[in-house]
């Protein structure tokens, strides 16, 4: 049976496009891993299926989790449930950017808010997030201090609300409601770009 005492995240850093609203751009997206020796949770599945496989390094994969429904964050979904077997998870609310990537396979369950989800004998708590998308999530992992945010909060502030499925007043209350609430020291892990903490960003978010 899996121990607490070896739990750790991994970083794996894969490289892509995201397309929307008739625009293409070159990304490069973090993949998150978080498990022990014999286990794994993926965080979003970005870009190359392969190899992620490959991080995953032969051990059980529980659960591609996926933070929100952009391209760039679900394109290897598909490939990697083959691969491993595992469970895709999205919230409902993305269901349609989802299926502009993946017309033809729906995703395996739904994230729910307070949602817990175990792996290497800890619990990720689901928060649900919308603003950058409308099914946007955050998984925090309280036992690593540690807050998994996709591309709703950044090194510097929220993350970019300008396109459809998104909207800033949106975002900004989620943030500051929903994450700024965790305790300062947490890290937050991020779906591009460097890692923060939770009391790095609180200057960053507008106080209405």
């Amino acid at each position: 049976m899996s121990t607490t005492g070896t739990v750790r995240v991994e970083r794996v850093v894969t490289s892509g496009t995201f397309s929307l609203d008739g625009e293409t751009f070159e990304v490069d997206n973090n993949v998150w891993l978080v498990g022990d020796d014999e286990e794994v949770l993926i965080v979003d599945a970005a870009h190359d299926a392969r190899a992620i496989h490959e991080a995953v390094a032969g051990r059980r994969v529980t659960a591609v989790v996926c933070t929100h429904a952009h391209d760039d964050h679900v394109d290897a979904a598909a490939d990697l449930a083959e691969l491993t077997g595992a469970p895709v998870l999205l919230h409902p609310a993305d269901q349609e950017l989802w299926a502009a990537t993946h017309p033809d396979r729906k995703p395996d369950g739904d994230l729910t808010d307070g949602q817990r989800i175990s792996v290497a004998g800890i619990e990720l708590q689901v928060i649900h997030n919308p603003g950058h998308t409308w099914g946007s999530c955050s998984l925090h992992a309280a036992f690593l201090d540690t807050v998994f945010t996709g591309d709703t909060l950044f090194h510097g502030g929220p993350g970019a609300t300008g396109r459809s499925y998104s909207d800033r007043p949106t975002i900004e209350a989620s943030i500051r409601d929903r994450l700024l609430t965790l305790p300062g020291e947490t890290v937050v892990r991020t779906g591009h770009g460097d890692d923060t903490t939770i009391a790095a960003e609180r200057p960053n978010i507008p106080i209405p």
